[in-house]
């Protein structure tokens, strides 16, 4: 029998899609704003993709996963580009090791995507920092069909922006945890 207190016993928070899509000289991330309680929508208008800006360092983050989660560490990215500035690669390597020894930080839920204008990184909580192959990375729940989407737009004529948006427009028609209030950021090197 599980324990009261389990993790598994809870439904869980379901739900998000978050893409990044680097084309043109410039990225766009862009993030539904759906957040869902087992079968029940809690709040469709969530802001899932930031703006940070340590010491002047522009940075633009996406993430899927307990919210709570994601700003603690959105919280130390930002300490770490604070450290290294300009060197988001360096930052993301050190937020990843921090993330899977530290015995509080391993607890966590949740998945990122951030980039620079130049560089664009997935951050997990199993130590990786992933370069996305085809300059798309996306994840969370219709993450998969936002990739998809996208891979298959990246040799039109489309803009990254516009990429992104039809993405995530084909991911929220087919994912029942993602909806089509999207926040967008776009940011260029």
């Amino acid at each position: 029998m599980a324990d009261s207190n389990s993790r598994s016993d809870f439904p869980g928070w379901h739900g998000t899609t978050i893409i990044g899509v680097k084309k043109g000289g410039e990225v766009v991330i862009a993030g539904d704003g759906q957040v869902s309680l087992g079968q029940t929508v809690i709040k469709g208008t969530a802001r899932k993709v930031r703006r940070l800006s340590p010491g002047g360092y522009h940075v633009v983050a996406g993430f899927a996963g307990s919210t709570a989660d994601a700003f603690t560490l959105l919280e130390r990215l930002e300490a770490k580009l604070e450290a290294t500035p300009g060197q988001l690669a360096r930052a993301s390597v050190e937020l990843a090791k921090d993330w899977r020894t530290d015995k509080y930080l391993q607890k966590l839920e949740a998945m990122l995507i951030v980039s620079d204008g130049q560089d664009m990184f997935v951050i997990t909580g199993a130590g990786d920092v992933l370069e996305p192959e085809h300059d798309v990375a996306a994840i969370g729940s219709g993450g998969n069909f936002a990739l998809a989407a996208a891979r298959a737009m990246m040799d039109s004529d489309r803009s990254a922006e516009e990429i992104a948006r039809a993405a995530m427009a084909i991911a929220a028609d087919i994912c029942v945890y993602t909806n089509g209030n999207l926040t967008v950021e776009k940011i260029a090197k």
